[in-house]
């Protein structure tokens, strides 16, 4: 880093970068900015801005060019970076309408040490944020995993798939405190999902003959009063999905270069799954099968060192809801005959590696309409 090796003028930033670079540190209450400006001395700067305040942390941008200008006499831009997070791609957005250069990094991928005690504070990680960013800059591989940001039309768009699942996730909970308060009594047959629900309710008696004590059976029909609801949401979800769906298929569905209209083709791949293949996964641009395979959190992490070799699974870093859709069920497709002739050396790891070979395959089948060996398409079935 040039830090380590400050050199005796002020050249050695501007001749090689011609920027101001900016760490910017998160938080809710302050942001911490971390600059390194050409003429400097090579030293990094400090300052604090209140969270959120964005007109503020653009004086203070100018302020830093205006300062490197009456040094050295030149204008230099402004590259920044920051931490994805709780933020989201707001502030990327914002600064990148006012010119400034603004990276994403995922944090998980920036070095730190290994010692079981380490010091973190902010302002050891807005250093650390600037020196990823140089040696970014530099051109240095693999120094850090910089996040592609999606449009706000590609963001707003992952809502529905992601509200349905959480809805879905409510109402499992429901459900299953609706069945163990039951369970308590010695009812064991009671569906809640069923539409006679409530009529069902009534006539319910507990294991030793007892009709439902009062106090219960109020708290369960509040339970079915909040399932309801949740049901009434997600088929309101499915429906503006379904929509959503429709618009982006081209009229007569003869491009064959539309993801959800190929995907919509597959048998065994229904809206649902089409849709949160789409929003999650194929929104942008792979350029080999490992980034694919990386983004979703299924790439193999393996560890040798000298006479030692073993793999530690997958790396599980990418996008978690990706990851666990990633089995579906073609008898006769070769991706299900290879599972079948390799279960035998591990069902899970099998699995894990199964739903790679899908994702990539889907992947292949989206981009250069390579079909799947043995999947049956819609039309054929």
């Amino acid at each position: 880093m040039l830090l380590d090796h400050p050199s005796d003028g002020q050249t050695a930033i501007r001749t090689q970068f011609g920027a101001i670079f900016v760490s910017l540190e998160l938080s809710r209450s302050t942001w911490l900015v971390t600059s390194l400006s050409p003429g400097n001395s090579e030293k990094m700067s400090k300052y604090s801005v209140k969270a959120g305040a964005l007109p503020e942390l653009l004086k203070l941008f100018s302020e830093l060019k205006q300062k490197a200008l009456a040094r050295s006499g030149e204008s230099y831009r402004i590259v920044t970076i920051q931490e994805a997070g709780l933020d989201g791609f707001w502030l990327h957005r914002a600064l990148q309408q006012e010119g400034v250069e603004s990276h994403v990094v995922d944090p998980a991928s920036i070095a730190t040490p290994r010692r079981r005690r380490r010091a973190k504070t902010d302002r050891l990680d807005g250093e650390t944020l600037l020196r990823s960013l140089l040696a970014y800059k530099r051109g240095e591989p693999r120094v850090c995993a910089m996040v592609v940001a999606p449009s706000p039309e590609e963001e707003d768009r992952r809502r529905l798939c992601r509200e349905r699942r959480t809805l879905i996730a409510e109402r499992i909970v429901h459900v299953n405190r609706i069945k163990g308060l039951l369970f308590a009594q010695g009812i064991f047959d009671y569906v809640p999902m069923r539409r006679n629900r409530r009529a069902a309710l009534d006539l319910l008696r507990t294991g030793d003959g007892r009709v439902l004590p009062a106090h219960l059976k109020l708290q369960i029909r509040r339970e079915l009063d909040r399932l309801e609801l949740l049901l009434e949401q997600i088929a309101t979800v499915e429906r503006e999905q379904d929509a959503l769906l429709a618009a982006s298929r081209p009229a007569g569905g003869t491009e064959r270069s539309n993801p959800v209209a190929m995907l919509l083709d597959l048998k065994s791949l229904g809206p649902n799954f089409a849709a949160a293949l789409w929003t999650e996964a194929f929104w942008r641009q792979f350029a080999n099968r490992r980034q694919i395979a990386s983004y979703a959190g299924l790439a193999a992490t393996p560890w040798r060192s000298g006479g030692i070799e073993r793999e530690q699974g997958v790396s599980k870093a990418g996008n978690p809801r990706l990851r666990t859709m990633m089995i579906r069920h073609q008898p006769q497709s070769a991706l299900t005959q290879w599972f079948n002739a390799n279960s035998p050396r591990g069902r899970k790891r099998t699995i894990v590696a199964l739903a790679r070979k899908l994702l990539v395959a889907l992947w292949k089948y989206v981009t250069a309409g390579v079909v799947i060996e043995g999947a049956v398409m819609k039309s054929a079935a």
